[in-house]
């Protein structure tokens, strides 16, 4: 297990070495890791309510967990409320780490979150589904479930 200045050194690192715009990124195990050692972290998933409703979500302490929808469904549209939304259950100090399916609009929302003051946005690579295998399955080479972390599914 690492410490929680170890995973955030981790997440930075990531930042300075892809020239990131944002806080960070964290791969699932960190980012499950830096939930269960620091309550100030908010898990944004910015997925759609349909892939909630039909694919799931991490299984976390629902305190840290909020749903914002970076496109509205059905779409796709975007969700001109995002950054409100957010100011809703996180403040501009809070660590907010987004997620998505796979990693692409988890990093778009961190870039605009970063934008709008949040000096702590960070991206969970790999999304919660990760990326496609050959077959066009997902949930196979990459991402939150792919590395069994706990989720609930429909």
């Amino acid at each position: 297990m690492s410490t929680l200045e170890q995973i955030y050194k981790q997440a930075v690192d990531r930042a300075a070495q892809n020239s990131l715009t944002y806080a960070g990124a964290f791969a699932p195990a960190e980012a499950f890791e830096l939930l269960q050692l620091d309550p100030r972290v908010r898990l944004i998933d910015v997925r759609t309510r349909a892939e909630l409703d039909w694919v799931g979500r991490p299984a976390i302490d629902q305190v840290q967990y909020s749903h914002v929808e970076w496109i509205r469904y059905p779409g796709p549209v975007p969700n001109d409320e995002f950054i409100q939304q957010i100011r809703q259950v996180a403040t501009p100090d809070t660590p907010v780490l987004f997620l998505c399916r796979s990693a692409a609009r988890s990093k778009l929302a961190a870039v605009v979150a970063q934008k709008e003051g949040f000096e702590q946005a960070y991206d969970l690579l790999e999304g919660f589904e990760g990326d496609k295998d050959a077959q066009g399955h997902r949930k196979t080479v990459s991402g939150w479930c792919f590395r069994g972390l706990p989720w609930v599914g429909v």
